[in-house]
């Protein structure tokens, strides 16, 4: 398919209702949207193939929901770094954050190098994206040792303050999602949570009890990654 093409059936999969919707519901608030639900990007990304070129293109026409759809058909190792950081200074919603930190940041061969680097950043949803692709690089890489999720704790202790909503959410997901990943991650989030709980902050205070609430949950479901050591 041609750029145009795309834009043509993107604009044809699209509704102001759709657009009020996701302001209402979800809190996403766009101006340059047209309205098109995440199934039906997802449809159309299927219908695309991966193309990286493409991608590129579809996130340049500055369209919110053209630029969602960028970041299902891109392929990972194929963006550049110095492009990566272009684009997350466009991210203005949670879901344009999450989608591309989901759907290709955390497979991209930077992805760790990023999270760190940008859970330091001042803007809301760059910073989000840090804490974003802290939270689910697991499920990229399901072998990777516990000393690259170690890692992250700091980083969360430190900005454990920070009453920004989307960015004590993505903090706190992050703590529970490393906690989830093996009894011996688990026992380390609780230690982080319970250094997190003794700051003399409400964003610290409910990042931490949240995430205790689910870490110290009987029937917490451990993934035992990486299932070669925690599955013999």
């Amino acid at each position: 398919m041609l750029l145009n093409e795309i834009l043509l059936e993107l604009k044809s999969l699209s509704n102001p209702e759709i657009k009020a919707f996701k302001a209402k519901k979800y809190g996403i608030n766009c101006d340059n949207s047209w309205g098109v639900y995440q199934k039906d990007l997802s449809a159309l990304a299927k219908k695309i193939g991966k193309n990286t070129t493409l991608g590129i293109q579809l996130f340049e026409t500055g369209n919110y929901d053209a630029q969602l759809l960028c970041a299902k058909i891109c392929i990972p190792n194929e963006i550049p770094e110095n492009l990566m950081g272009n684009w997350i200074t466009f991210f203005n919603t949670w879901e344009i954050c999450d989608s591309f930190c989901m759907q290709l940041f955390k497979y991209h061969p930077l992805a760790i190098k990023k999270a760190l680097s940008w859970s330091q950043r001042t803007k809301e949803f760059e910073k989000r994206a840090g804490f974003v692709l802290m939270a689910t690089y697991g499920f990229a890489d399901k072998v990777a040792s516990n000393e690259v999720f170690e890692q992250f704790f700091p980083f969360l202790i430190q900005h454990a303050q920070d009453d920004r909503i989307y960015v004590k959410k993505a903090i706190n997901w992050a703590l529970r999602q490393i906690g989830k990943r093996n009894i011996d991650l688990q026992k380390k989030a609780i230690i982080t949570a319970n250094l997190i709980l003794k700051q003399d902050s409400k964003s610290a205070h409910w990042i931490a009890k949240n995430a205790l609430k689910e870490l110290q949950n009987k029937k917490i479901n451990i993934l035992d990654y990486p299932r070669s050591i925690y599955r013999k």
